[in-house]
C-alpha cells in the first residue's frame, strides 16, 4: 500500500503560517498530516533551499503546496528535494528557469500591489549594512489582498503581516519542479495582488489541473473548504 504524502504548506509574502489555519484543519480532518513551516520571506535562493532542507528531514513523500511567493519556492524547492511527489499552487507563482519575479509580476493587468507597497530597512547581519523590505500598506491591504474578507479580519492580517525582502524579486529560479512532477492550481479570479491573469498563465503553462474560485488573493483563507479540496484531490491522486 502507497505512503499517503505529508502535505507541506509553504506561505507566501505579507503573509505567516497561521494564514493556513482553516485549510489546515480541513486536511488533517481527513486524516493527513500536516506541516506548514515559516517561510522567511528573505530571498527566492535562501527561501527555496531552507523548505527544500525542512521536506529533506520529512519521513516518506512529501506533496508541496504554495501561496502566493510559496509558488516560487515550491517550484525550486521541489527540485533539490527528492521526496516531493507533486505540487498545488494556490494563487500562486510558477516561474521558469530564469525566471524573476520582480520581471513577472510587472506582466500583470490584474495586479495593482506595486501600488499599495511601502518600504522599510532592515539589518543584512553584516556590519551595520541594510536593505529594502516591503510591505503592503495597511489602509489597502483589504482592496488588494483580501477584498473576499471581512474588514475586521483583513485588518488584523494587515497589521500582522510578515514584510518580504525586496531582493526576493531579483533572484533568478532554477530548474522548476514542475517540469517533472504532477501539479494542481488554484487561481482567485479577483486576485489583484498576484494577479489572477498570471497566476492563471503559470497554472497553464506548468499543465497545472486548474480550478478558479471567485475570490481575491486570500480565496483560501475565504474559502477553505474549496481550496482543500483541491489539495486533498492532489494528495489522493499522489498517493496511488
Amino acid at each position: 500500500m502507497a505512503q499517503a504524502p505529508t502535505i507541506v504548506l509553504v506561505h507566501g509574502a505579507f503573509a505567516d503560517a497561521g494564514s493556513w489555519a482553516g485549510v489546515a484543519a480541513i486536511l488533517q480532518a481527513a486524516g493527513a498530516t500536516v506541516l506548514a513551516p515559516a517561510n522567511p520571506l528573505r530571498s527566492v535562493t535562501s527561501d527555496s533551499a531552507y523548505i527544500a532542507s525542512v521536506i529533506s528531514q520529512i519521513d516518506g513523500p512529501v506533496l508541496a503546496v504554495g501561496h502566493s511567493y510559496g509558488g516560487a519556492v515550491i517550484t525550486n524547492a521541489g527540485t533539490a528535494a527528492t521526496n516531493v511527489v507533486g505540487l498545488v499552487y494556490v494563487s500562486a507563482f510558477a516561474p521558469d528557469e530564469g525566471e524573476k519575479l520582480g520581471d513577472v509580476t510587472a506582466t500583470s493587468a490584474d495586479a495593482i500591489l506595486s501600488t499599495a507597497l511601502l518600504t522599510r530597512q532592515y539589518p543584512t547581519g553584516s556590519g551595520g549594512e541594510t536593505a529594502v523590505e516591503l510591505y503592503v500598506d495597511p489602509d489597502k491591504f483589504h482592496e488588494v489582498f483580501a477584498a473576499d474578507l471581512p474588514a475586521e479580519q483583513s485588518a488584523v492580517l494587515g497589521a500582522s503581516q510578515r514584510p518580504v525582502a525586496a531582493a526576493a524579486f531579483d533572484d533568478a529560479t532554477g530548474v522548476p519542479a514542475w517540469k517533472k512532477l504532477p501539479s494542481w492550481a488554484v487561481v482567485g479570479t479577483g486576485d489583484k495582488a498576484a494577479g489572477a491573469d498570471l497566476t492563471r498563465e503559470h497554472a497553464k503553462r506548468a499543465g497545472s489541473q486548474l480550478t478558479e474560485l471567485n475570490g481575491s488573493h486570500l480565496a483560501f483563507v475565504a474559502q477553505p473548504q474549496a481550496v482543500a479540496d483541491v489539495i486533498l484531490a492532489a494528495w489522493k491522486a499522489v498517493t496511488q
